[in-house]
């Protein structure tokens, strides 16, 4: 469904402020998500208990008091978190025994963009049913208001203490040695909640810090996805200071990506293969990832003996995936880390405690542990989708390539020897997304277009 620019799914609500993400339409969804959590609540025996978080666009105070009155009305009680990182919330849901919460934040768009992202109690992003069922309620404006006796109440709390305290008590994680260890990082917060929750967590784990973009005033100093392009001062400040590491993440803190000590930006798809070389020296179990993310996670699992389970894009497919196996951890080749003994969600804060203790338990630089790891690249291409049926195209391509591994989990992926391609419709866009992974950027460029011609010649036919 969208309305200008407004993105509504089962992933959240998201829109251009004043453009398609406008009052009346925070209330409809607001008010159907407050109905939907008050009645699982009260049939599971539980207060309807929401809460609230937001990040640091000029939009948040607006659209949270909106979202909290709506809430209120709905008969739900509401926790105002304020300024929280996604993961926060995530973990206040779990700290509060909630019915849910709603995170305030488009993640990496523009700050013209706000967004409602939906958690259940359990503080994981809604499963598609419960997105489905959520959307079907606002589509159809079932909201139930409650009367001036039943209307919920609102607290203002601050989880941050609580979400650091939950890191450090992590069984491989020993803040003495971090401390002992020296180190100095440099922070690119984007103007946003991670400028100030990256550098409490540094500061009470002995690490030095010199903040970056750390002011959350929401007007971001560069656009706010953690990519190369956009970090060159992190990069520089880096080399400049002598930093043992820079951390830069999205404006809600769930993706997190890292800068060497020598300057070099580490790609995003090797924040959760690093992340996961560390974990497995102290825990032995899967891991689980998404089909688009590098093949550099089943090197290093080979290396430690340990299985990678694949799953599709998406935040809760992860999750959904990482409980059927039992995954000691999980993540997304976007610099998502997911700590399942910490929550199910992705988390930039554990994702630098996890770097940090590899750091300080190996005596390694990271540029050391940045070359150690497996070497590829990803091209990341797209092409226009016209009317027809994708399952029925992509079912062609595979037929071509049987002899091939596939996955047809999510769109069709094929797996070569040494490179692969997937392909998916995009959920937001008319497009069909075609990634591709060689050992260098020309191979994988040249795979992509391949495809892309082989999928463009079956659409004219």
């Amino acid at each position: 469904m969208s309305d200008g620019t407004l993105i509504a799914s089962i992933s959240g609500i998201r829109g251009i402020v004043g453009d398609g993400l406008d009052p009346s339409v925070l209330v409809r969804y607001a008010a159907a998500y407050g109905t939907w959590a008050r009645r699982r609540a009260r049939s599971n025996g539980r207060d309807p208990l929401i809460i609230v978080g937001r990040d640091a666009r000029p939009s948040g105070p607006v659209c949270a008091s909106i979202v909290i009155a709506t809430l209120q009305s709905m008969g739900c009680d509401v926790v105002d978190a304020g300024l929280a990182t996604t993961p926060t919330i995530e973990m206040a849901v779990m700290e509060e025994q909630a019915a849910g919460g709603i995170i305030l934040s488009a993640s990496h768009n523009p700050e013209a963009w706000n967004a409602l992202k939906l958690l259940n109690e359990r503080g994981e992003f809604l499963t598609p049913a419960q997105g489905k069922a959520v959307m079907q309620m606002a589509d159809r404006e079932e909201a139930e208001p409650v009367g001036v006796d039943s209307l919920g109440s609102m607290r203002e709390t601050e989880y941050l203490a609580m979400h650091i305290d939950r890191i450090l008590a992590l069984d491989a994680i020993d803040a003495g040695a971090i401390s002992d260890a020296g180190l100095t990082a440099v922070v690119d917060g984007v103007n946003s909640v991670g400028g100030v929750a990256l550098p409490r967590l540094l500061d009470t784990l002995g690490v030095q810090v010199i903040e970056l973009n750390c002011e959350p005033t929401g007007r971001f100093a560069h656009p706010a996805e953690p990519r190369p392009a956009h970090l060159t001062e992190l990069t520089q400040r880096v080399k400049d200071t002598g930093a043992d590491i820079g951390l830069a993440v999205d404006p809600d803190a769930d993706r997190l990506a890292l800068v060497d000590n020598r300057g070099r930006f580490v790609l995003e798809e090797l924040t959760q293969v690093i992340c996961a070389d560390f974990w497995w020296q102290h825990h032995s179990g899967p891991f689980v990832t998404n089909l688009s993310s590098s093949r550099a996670i089943e090197d290093v699992a080979a290396q430690h003996g340990e299985t990678v389970h694949r799953s599709a894009v998406g935040e809760i497919n992860v999750v959904m995936r990482m409980k059927e196996v039992n995954a000691v951890l999980g993540g997304e080749g976007n610099g998502g880390v997911i700590v399942p003994d910490l929550h199910y969600g992705r988390d930039a804060l554990a994702g630098t405690a996890l770097v940090l203790q590899h750091l300080a338990s190996s005596g390694s630089t990271l540029a050391d542990v940045h070359d150690a790891m497996p070497t590829y690249e990803i091209v990341k291409d797209k092409l226009p989708l016209p009317d027809l049926d994708v399952d029925a195209l992509l079912s062609r391509i595979a037929l071509e390539y049987e002899g091939e591994t596939l996955s047809a989990i999510d769109g069709l992926k094929i797996d070569f020897e040494s490179a692969w391609v997937h392909m998916r419709p995009s959920n937001t866009e008319p497009i069909l997304r075609v990634y591709a992974e060689a050992p260098t950027a020309e191979e994988a460029q040249a795979i992509a277009d391949r495809f892309k011609q082989e999928l463009s010649d079956l659409i004219q036919e």
